[in-house]
């Protein structure tokens, strides 16, 4: 089981502005259409209250009594001039802020993908696979919601806040500062709402995180779920997840439904206000009707842009969240990374030494103790040992998936830590035990080992590992599509196809990882004939579960707890009667008693 960790940052909101600050230089390429939209938000904003000025000399107009309508007629076209222009800036806006949106949301994923593509294989064992695709879909999807749509809302909002406080200034500084005494106990009621909801939105995130961790474990293992007559208690755990970041969005977004209702509650009675003391100040001539009506236009601008930014809360703060937990993967560290200015590795003929070499996965917990061994060019090694030993970790280490504490690993020379990790593993080809293949064509899938593969020698070496005649047999031949990583095809099938894609790598060294351990009799025979044709002079590592196929082997390294004990050809071992010899007579003794019925 891997060891899941938690990851620095994951308990607390990450600080809003440095987030904030961080995330807008992925916009910074698109500044002339940022200012462009800061410039249509003010002519939305100017507009709006140019709008309420417009009906308030209406209302003065109107109020005065018979008169020429010419006048009137002017402010309903300029209002409808206005409310025209104020519907394209709007869509106008809203347009150039997607666009904008989607490009840095791009540009954000390549960056975490790619990011994550270099971390080293003790990343993945502390992270659920779910987990990180939540980072991937669920936290990218968060902040494209606020910034494609939330941000723009917000700053409208914040500019009509500035514009109308203003014009209203500007219009009669004492209505504008009666209507501000009740908009500031309106902030400041809102702000310590959404105040104590904020740890909410941090805990949404997480859990939501988990949900999304378990369901992807949980479909990808159905058959297991369905072999273990286990959907009853996995539905049950969904559940009890589900209901878990049910319960926390409720309260989570209780902040926006509360404050809409005390957004209501100050918009009414700010009107209220405003008619009777601005009713006042008009009956006793220190204002006009127009502008009294004008201000109450004014008001529900403000009001309006205060409740958008409080209402907003919830969707900022996931955003903030969600770029906090993308950025905190972008800002991990490969444990295993490349020597600065490290040359590239050179072509290898296969010349393996391990020096004295030992290894933890956990500090303080030794894997490996004082392993070393000599593997010349074009020689089979087999490994072989009880589960557990430390037989996959020495292949873990070679491939440098992992550096060892101490000690030396050399290929042809080189420490394998001086040279680019890329430049070693393309040059070894591994055959595991679970094949992988992706939802492509089968002629895809062998090239994906070498891009540049001709399809001949795609078929060559699909004849070479024994698929050829099954693939033929094929809808569509080297063709067909296969589904969900190659379930349309047995197990048997799909390990002929990682051989074949081995082969079109044409590696300098190979690792077969318990290749047949899954797989019928007869079926091994065939992958067996194909793993031959794939070891030929090549330095080969073969982890062994069933001992006839590393029989063949130049050398055998018995291990056990981490250590080499026993070492030789087949022959060699089996004459000193040690470990080796017991444990290959346990499966002859095992095939002896399914035999003869014992």
């Amino acid at each position: 089981m891997k060891n899941v960790q938690a990851q620095p940052g994951e308990d607390a909101l990450p600080p809003m502005i440095p987030t904030v600050k961080r995330f807008m230089r992925y916009m910074g390429p698109h500044k002339v259409k940022l200012a462009i939209v800061v410039v249509l938000m003010g002519v939305f904003a100017l507009l709006e209250a140019i709008f309420s000025l417009l009906m308030g000399t209406a209302t003065n107009l109107i109020s005065a009594g018979p008169g020429p309508v010419g006048p009137l007629y002017q402010i309903i076209f300029w209002l409808v001039s206005a409310g025209f222009i104020i519907w394209i800036s709007g869509v106008l806006s809203q347009k150039l802020l997607s666009d904008i949106s989607q490009e840095a949301l791009y540009r954000l994923r390549i960056d975490l993908v790619e990011h994550i593509q270099t971390m080293s294989l003790d990343f993945f064992d502390q992270r659920p696979i779910g987990e990180l695709m939540s980072r991937v879909t669920n936290d990218t999807q968060v902040i494209e919601q606020f910034i494609s749509i939330g941000s723009l809302q917000t700053g409208q909002a914040i500019m009509t806040i500035i514009i109308t406080s203003v014009v209203m200034f500007l219009v009669s500084p004492s209505l504008t500062i009666l209507s501000y005494i009740v908009v500031l106990a309106l902030v400041m009621v809102s702000w310590l709402i959404t105040k104590a909801s904020g740890p909410a939105f941090v805990l949404l995130q997480e859990k939501t995180g988990d949900l999304n961790g378990f369901a992807e474990e949980w479909i990808s293992g159905a058959k297991t779920v369905i072999a273990c007559r286990q959907q009853d208690a996995a539905s049950r755990r969904f559940s009890g997840m589900s209901r878990k970041v049910a319960d926390i969005g409720e309260k989570a977004q209780f902040s926006a439904l509360i404050s809409q209702q005390v957004s209501t509650i100050f918009t009414t009675v700010v009107i209220v206000t405003l008619l009777i003391l601005g009713g006042i100040m008009v009956m006793n001539g220190m204002a006009e009707i127009g502008t009294l009506i004008a201000f109450i236009g004014f008001s529900f601008s403000l009001l309006n842009g205060f409740t958008t930014i409080f209402s907003s809360y919830a969707q900022i703060l996931n955003a903030v969240v969600g770029a906090g937990r993308v950025f905190d993967v972008i800002d991990q560290k490969p444990r295993v990374g490349d020597r600065k200015d490290a040359p590239a590795m050179p072509a290898v003929a296969g010349d393996v030494v391990f020096d004295h070499v030992d290894f933890s996965y956990i500090p303080g917990r030794r894997i490996l103790h004082d392993n070393s061994f000599h593997a010349a060019p074009g020689q089979v090694f087999g490994l072989c040992g009880p589960t557990g030993a430390g037989k996959s970790t020495i292949i873990n280490i070679l491939t440098r998936y992992y550096d060892i504490e101490s000690g030396s690993i050399n290929v042809d020379g080189c420490d394998v830590r001086s040279v680019q990790q890329d430049t070693l593993r393309v040059q070894i080809a591994q055959v595991l035990q679970e094949p992988f293949l992706f939802s492509d064509t089968i002629m895809a899938n062998l090239k994906y080992a070498r891009e540049s593969a001709t399809d001949e020698e795609c078929i060559d070496a699909a004849r070479q590992a024994k698929a050829h005649d099954f693939i033929l047999q094929q809808p569509n031949g080297y063709n067909t599509v296969l589904v969900d990583g190659g379930t349309n095809l047995s197990q048997g099938q799909r390990q002929m196809l990682t051989i074949a894609r081995a082969i079109v790598a044409n590696p300098r060294m190979l690792i077969l990882d318990e290749a047949t351990s899954n797989v019928d009799t007869r079926t091994e025979k065939l992958i067996q004939e194909g793993l031959l044709a794939l070891q030929k002079d090549k330095t080969s590592f073969i982890i062994a579960h069933r001992l006839s196929t590393i029989q063949h082997a130049n050398q055998i390294l018995v291990i056990d707890k981490g250590a080499i004990i026993e070492r030789g050809s087949h022959k060699e071992l089996m004459r000193a009667k040690g470990f080796y010899f017991d444990l290959y007579m346990s499966q002859f003794r095992g095939k002896l008693e399914g035999i003869v019925g014992v």
